[in-house]
């Protein structure tokens, strides 16, 4: 039998992997023992994924076995023959960093082993930094990456991952804005030249005159002039004859005594 480990058992974490003897076996599970001061006990849904009916299926007597540390009482240690994961979904925080391997592809992601439950999916907007068209452009199947969980769903069993998020940001040179060309030689710019064009371009509300029109406004305002001509001189006319009227009655009226 195994020399009795002298430190406590307290000590030891879950998930802590130990060796042990199978000393006994019951219709509940089996008794190993594990070199400590306290004894090992593996139920019987603890010694398989599979359904078993009889505890000895699966071990025996005097059988080394591999075993998990399941957690530590006073009189017993409970141990398990199923591997536990590394990340249990209590485990697994927002934020916290995450290594795995990359075990599926698919256009809009990567799913990725990180020890857990299900694999977590680092879509393909959160693959790399910048346009990525499909994950196959970032990663391949069987690589290990380290990514950063970004949200847990413990209902759904879904974990979302980002490898960008751990990857520096990307900073854009900053260009100066273009300064508008100077007119330079008497040229006009394409602008100046459309502004000069809507102030000249006759307003779409003003009528265009026909030639016919314009011939006939002409007329009217030569008839107009002539009308005002005849008229001022017709006014002369009449003047002169007033005054000459005046003269010959002046010249006429004979002197008064002498």
């Amino acid at each position: 039998m195994t020399t009795p480990d002298i430190a406590p058992t307290a000590a030891l974490e879950p998930k802590t992997k130990l060796s042990g003897k199978v000393l006994k076996t019951t219709l509940a599970g089996a008794l190993v023992d594990l070199g400590k001061n306290l004894p090992g006990v593996i139920h019987i849904s603890q010694l398989s994924t599979d359904s078993i009916n009889k505890v000895e299926d699966v071990v025996q007597v005097g059988q080394m076995v591999d075993v998990w540390v399941r957690r530590v009482k006073k009189d017993r240690i409970e141990l398990t023959m199923i591997q536990p994961l590394a990340l249990e979904w209590k485990e697994i925080q927002p934020e916290m960093i995450v290594r795995g391997k990359v075990v599926r592809l698919e256009t809009y992601g990567a799913f990725v082993d990180i020890g857990a439950e299900r694999p977590g999916l680092i879509h393909v907007s959160e693959l790399a930094r910048g346009y990525v068209k499909t994950a196959n452009d970032v990663v391949k199947e069987g690589d290990e990456v380290e990514a950063k969980v970004l949200d847990v769903d413990r209902r759904k069993r879904q974990i979302r991952l980002s490898m960008k998020a751990l990857q520096p940001e990307i900073v854009e040179e900053v260009k100066p804005e273009r300064e508008e060309r100077k007119v330079r030689g008497g040229k006009r710019s394409k602008k100046q030249e459309d502004q000069s064009f809507e102030m000249e371009a006759p307003s779409p509300s003003e009528p265009q005159l026909t030639g016919m029109q314009v011939a006939w406004q002409e007329a009217l305002e030569r008839s107009k002039k002539e009308k005002n001509y005849k008229t001022k001189m017709a006014k002369a006319s009449k003047t002169q004859e007033r005054e000459d009227i005046l003269h010959r009655t002046l010249e006429k009226r004979l002197p008064t005594g002498g």
